[in-house]
Protein backbone atom coordinates (compact mmCIF):
# COMPACT_ATOMS: atom_id res chain seq x y z
CA UNK A 1 0.00 0.00 0.00
CA UNK A 2 1.64 3.60 -1.02
CA UNK A 3 2.78 5.84 2.17
CA UNK A 4 0.91 8.88 2.83
CA UNK A 5 2.23 9.35 6.38
CA UNK A 6 5.76 9.57 8.10
CA UNK A 7 6.27 9.02 11.64
CA UNK A 8 9.48 10.46 13.20
CA UNK A 9 10.98 9.79 16.39
CA UNK A 10 12.51 13.05 17.88
CA UNK A 11 15.63 12.62 20.08
CA UNK A 12 18.46 11.89 17.82
CA UNK A 13 16.76 11.34 15.03
CA UNK A 14 15.72 15.28 14.20
CA UNK A 15 17.05 16.47 17.27
CA UNK A 16 20.69 16.01 18.06
CA UNK A 17 20.21 15.50 21.71
CA UNK A 18 23.60 13.43 22.55
CA UNK A 19 25.56 16.49 21.24
CA UNK A 20 23.51 18.92 23.43
CA UNK A 21 23.85 16.54 26.52
CA UNK A 22 27.58 16.21 25.91
CA UNK A 23 28.10 20.14 25.27
CA UNK A 24 26.08 20.52 28.47
CA UNK A 25 28.46 18.19 30.37
CA UNK A 26 31.64 20.05 28.90
CA UNK A 27 30.71 23.72 29.39
CA UNK A 28 29.11 22.79 33.16
CA UNK A 29 32.82 20.77 34.01
CA UNK A 30 34.88 23.55 32.28
CA UNK A 31 33.61 25.66 34.45
CA UNK A 32 34.37 23.52 37.69
CA UNK A 33 37.39 23.38 36.48
CA UNK A 34 37.96 27.54 37.03
CA UNK A 35 37.42 26.56 40.43
CA UNK A 36 38.85 23.34 41.05
CA UNK A 37 41.62 21.76 39.80
CA UNK A 38 40.49 19.06 37.88
CA UNK A 39 40.12 17.18 34.77
CA UNK A 40 37.03 18.26 33.30
CA UNK A 41 36.43 15.18 31.23
CA UNK A 42 36.99 12.98 34.20
CA UNK A 43 34.05 14.80 36.29
CA UNK A 44 32.07 14.31 33.48
CA UNK A 45 32.39 10.68 33.06
CA UNK A 46 32.42 10.73 36.86
CA UNK A 47 28.93 12.75 37.01
CA UNK A 48 27.20 10.29 34.02
CA UNK A 49 28.20 7.11 36.52
CA UNK A 50 26.74 9.24 39.43
CA UNK A 51 23.97 9.82 37.83
CA UNK A 52 23.13 6.50 36.36
CA UNK A 53 23.08 4.81 39.47
CA UNK A 54 21.15 7.53 41.79
CA UNK A 55 18.59 7.49 38.46
CA UNK A 56 18.18 3.76 39.14
CA UNK A 57 17.53 3.68 42.54
CA UNK A 58 14.38 5.98 43.17
CA UNK A 59 11.08 4.36 43.00
CA UNK A 60 10.34 6.54 40.01
CA UNK A 61 12.65 4.22 37.92
CA UNK A 62 10.65 1.87 36.55
CA UNK A 63 7.86 4.51 35.66
CA UNK A 64 10.51 6.37 33.43
CA UNK A 65 11.66 2.99 31.52
CA UNK A 66 7.78 3.07 30.46
CA UNK A 67 7.71 6.36 29.31
CA UNK A 68 11.43 6.14 28.03
CA UNK A 69 13.24 9.38 29.72
CA UNK A 70 17.02 8.81 30.06
CA UNK A 71 18.86 9.95 33.64
CA UNK A 72 20.33 12.91 31.69
CA UNK A 73 16.99 13.89 30.70
CA UNK A 74 16.42 14.01 34.80
CA UNK A 75 19.45 15.82 35.23
CA UNK A 76 17.60 18.93 33.77
CA UNK A 77 13.85 18.70 33.35
CA UNK A 78 11.27 19.73 35.64
CA UNK A 79 8.88 16.91 34.76
CA UNK A 80 5.48 19.09 35.94
CA UNK A 81 3.33 16.92 34.57
CA UNK A 82 -0.47 15.73 35.99
CA UNK A 83 0.54 12.12 36.68
CA UNK A 84 1.64 10.80 40.25
CA UNK A 85 4.44 9.33 38.70
CA UNK A 86 5.61 12.58 37.13
CA UNK A 87 5.00 14.72 40.12
CA UNK A 88 7.17 12.08 42.54
CA UNK A 89 10.04 12.84 39.57
CA UNK A 90 9.43 16.73 40.10
CA UNK A 91 10.41 16.36 43.87
CA UNK A 92 13.32 14.19 43.38
CA UNK A 93 15.08 15.97 40.40
CA UNK A 94 16.37 18.58 42.19
CA UNK A 95 17.72 17.12 44.93
CA UNK A 96 19.21 14.29 42.16
CA UNK A 97 20.61 17.08 40.19
CA UNK A 98 22.65 18.41 43.36
CA UNK A 99 23.81 14.28 44.60
CA UNK A 100 24.44 13.28 41.16
CA UNK A 101 27.30 16.63 40.96
CA UNK A 102 27.91 16.05 44.55
CA UNK A 103 29.12 12.89 44.08
CA UNK A 104 30.61 13.19 40.85
CA UNK A 105 33.11 15.89 42.72
CA UNK A 106 33.85 13.15 45.45
CA UNK A 107 34.81 10.96 43.20
CA UNK A 108 37.64 13.40 42.11
CA UNK A 109 38.34 13.70 45.81
CA UNK A 110 36.50 16.96 45.88
CA UNK A 111 33.57 17.15 48.75
CA UNK A 112 32.19 20.40 48.14
CA UNK A 113 28.04 20.16 48.13
CA UNK A 114 27.27 23.42 47.82
CA UNK A 115 28.90 23.81 44.91
CA UNK A 116 27.70 19.96 43.46
CA UNK A 117 24.09 22.30 43.68
CA UNK A 118 25.56 25.31 41.66
CA UNK A 119 26.57 22.55 39.05
CA UNK A 120 23.39 20.89 38.98
CA UNK A 121 21.72 24.38 38.10
CA UNK A 122 24.46 25.31 35.67
CA UNK A 123 24.17 22.38 33.71
CA UNK A 124 19.90 23.19 33.29
CA UNK A 125 21.02 26.29 32.24
CA UNK A 126 23.82 24.79 29.19
CA UNK A 127 21.58 22.36 28.20
CA UNK A 128 18.89 25.12 27.29
CA UNK A 129 21.70 27.26 25.91
CA UNK A 130 22.79 24.17 23.27
CA UNK A 131 19.83 22.75 21.10
CA UNK A 132 21.32 20.92 18.39
CA UNK A 133 19.42 19.60 14.99
CA UNK A 134 20.96 17.68 12.34
CA UNK A 135 21.85 19.42 9.57
CA UNK A 136 19.90 17.50 6.93
CA UNK A 137 16.46 17.88 9.31
CA UNK A 138 14.87 21.36 8.33
CA UNK A 139 15.81 20.37 4.37
CA UNK A 140 14.19 16.89 4.26
CA UNK A 141 11.17 17.94 5.75
CA UNK A 142 10.77 20.82 3.69
CA UNK A 143 10.95 18.18 1.25
CA UNK A 144 8.38 15.88 2.90
CA UNK A 145 6.10 18.56 4.20
CA UNK A 146 2.43 18.98 1.97
CA UNK A 147 3.35 15.34 0.20
CA UNK A 148 2.81 13.35 3.09
CA UNK A 149 1.37 13.26 6.73
CA UNK A 150 3.81 13.92 9.37
CA UNK A 151 3.66 12.33 12.99
CA UNK A 152 6.18 13.27 15.40
CA UNK A 153 5.66 10.49 17.81
CA UNK A 154 8.64 10.40 20.96
CA UNK A 155 9.16 8.96 24.50
CA UNK A 156 9.40 11.18 27.52
CA UNK A 157 8.04 13.56 29.93
CA UNK A 158 5.27 16.24 27.56
CA UNK A 159 6.90 19.23 29.69
CA UNK A 160 10.25 17.85 28.80
CA UNK A 161 9.61 17.06 25.62
CA UNK A 162 7.55 20.22 24.40
CA UNK A 163 10.47 22.22 26.04
CA UNK A 164 12.49 21.03 23.41
CA UNK A 165 10.12 21.65 21.07
CA UNK A 166 9.79 25.30 22.01
CA UNK A 167 13.18 25.54 22.33
CA UNK A 168 13.82 24.88 18.21
CA UNK A 169 10.23 26.13 17.27
CA UNK A 170 11.23 25.82 13.99
CA UNK A 171 10.21 22.04 14.44
CA UNK A 172 6.74 21.84 15.66
CA UNK A 173 5.03 23.49 12.26
CA UNK A 174 5.75 20.75 9.84
CA UNK A 175 3.88 18.01 11.77
CA UNK A 176 -0.11 17.08 11.83
CA UNK A 177 0.06 15.17 15.08
CA UNK A 178 2.50 15.68 17.93
CA UNK A 179 2.51 12.16 20.51
CA UNK A 180 4.52 11.83 23.84
CA UNK A 181 4.48 8.78 25.77
CA UNK A 182 3.94 10.56 28.82
CA UNK A 183 0.85 11.77 27.62
CA UNK A 184 -0.82 8.23 26.71
CA UNK A 185 0.76 6.94 29.53
CA UNK A 186 2.88 3.78 28.06
CA UNK A 187 6.26 4.55 25.68
CA UNK A 188 7.74 3.31 22.79
CA UNK A 189 7.94 0.19 21.96
CA UNK A 190 4.90 -0.36 23.48
CA UNK A 191 2.30 -1.79 20.61
CA UNK A 192 -0.60 0.45 22.11
CA UNK A 193 1.21 3.54 22.00
CA UNK A 194 1.19 2.67 18.09
CA UNK A 195 -1.99 2.01 17.73
CA UNK A 196 -2.96 5.22 19.33
CA UNK A 197 -0.99 6.69 16.83
CA UNK A 198 -2.06 5.33 14.21
CA UNK A 199 -5.95 6.05 15.38
CA UNK A 200 -4.97 9.90 15.96
CA UNK A 201 -3.42 9.92 12.72
CA UNK A 202 -6.53 8.11 10.67
CA UNK A 203 -4.47 5.12 9.02
CA UNK A 204 -3.25 1.65 9.16
CA UNK A 205 0.02 0.42 9.84
CA UNK A 206 0.13 -0.16 5.56
CA UNK A 207 -0.18 3.52 5.24
CA UNK A 208 3.02 4.84 7.99
CA UNK A 209 6.38 4.42 8.09
CA UNK A 210 8.58 4.97 11.03
CA UNK A 211 11.77 6.92 10.98
CA UNK A 212 13.90 6.44 14.13
CA UNK A 213 17.60 5.57 15.49
CA UNK A 214 16.79 3.12 17.70
CA UNK A 215 16.20 -0.09 17.06
CA UNK A 216 14.22 -1.15 20.54
CA UNK A 217 12.01 1.66 20.68
CA UNK A 218 11.34 2.85 17.35
CA UNK A 219 12.30 -0.11 14.99
CA UNK A 220 11.13 -2.71 17.78
CA UNK A 221 8.11 -0.93 18.59
CA UNK A 222 6.85 -0.44 14.44
CA UNK A 223 7.48 -3.78 13.98
CA UNK A 224 5.18 -5.22 16.51
CA UNK A 225 2.13 -3.49 14.38
CA UNK A 226 3.36 -4.12 11.69
CA UNK A 227 4.73 -1.30 10.14
CA UNK A 228 7.52 -0.49 7.85
CA UNK A 229 10.51 0.81 9.74
CA UNK A 230 13.82 2.86 9.05
CA UNK A 231 16.86 2.97 11.35
CA UNK A 232 18.59 5.90 10.70
CA UNK A 233 21.88 4.77 11.97
CA UNK A 234 24.36 7.37 11.95
CA UNK A 235 27.27 6.08 14.08
CA UNK A 236 27.68 2.72 12.66
CA UNK A 237 25.76 0.71 15.81
CA UNK A 238 25.80 -2.91 15.75
CA UNK A 239 23.31 -4.66 14.04
CA UNK A 240 20.59 -7.18 16.46
CA UNK A 241 19.23 -10.33 14.82
CA UNK A 242 16.39 -9.80 16.95
CA UNK A 243 15.10 -6.92 15.81
CA UNK A 244 15.40 -6.08 12.42
CA UNK A 245 14.76 -3.26 10.58
CA UNK A 246 12.94 -3.21 6.99
CA UNK A 247 15.21 -0.79 5.71
CA UNK A 248 18.60 1.11 7.24
CA UNK A 249 20.16 4.38 6.12
CA UNK A 250 22.62 6.87 7.86
CA UNK A 251 21.05 10.02 7.56
CA UNK A 252 17.94 11.50 6.79
CA UNK A 253 18.79 12.67 3.25
CA UNK A 254 19.72 9.34 2.91
CA UNK A 255 16.24 8.34 4.03
CA UNK A 256 14.50 11.20 1.34
CA UNK A 257 16.71 8.97 -1.52
CA UNK A 258 14.91 5.77 -0.10
CA UNK A 259 11.38 7.23 -0.09
CA UNK A 260 11.94 8.27 -3.47
CA UNK A 261 12.93 5.10 -4.75
CA UNK A 262 10.31 2.94 -2.48
CA UNK A 263 6.79 5.25 -2.73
Amino acid sequence: MTITTIVFDLDDTLLWDKKSIKTAFEKTCEYAATKYELDPEQLEEAVRQEARKLYESYETYDYTVLIGINPFEGLWGTFDDPTESFQKMKNIVPTYRKDAWTNGLKALGIDDEAFGAELGERFVEERKKHPFVYEDAYKVLDALKGKYQLVLLTNGAPSLQNLKLELTPEIRPYFDHVIISGDFGKGKPDPALFEYMMKKAGITADEGIMVGDNLNTDILGSSRVGMRNVWINRENKPKNPEIVPTYEVTSLTEFLQLLEQIS
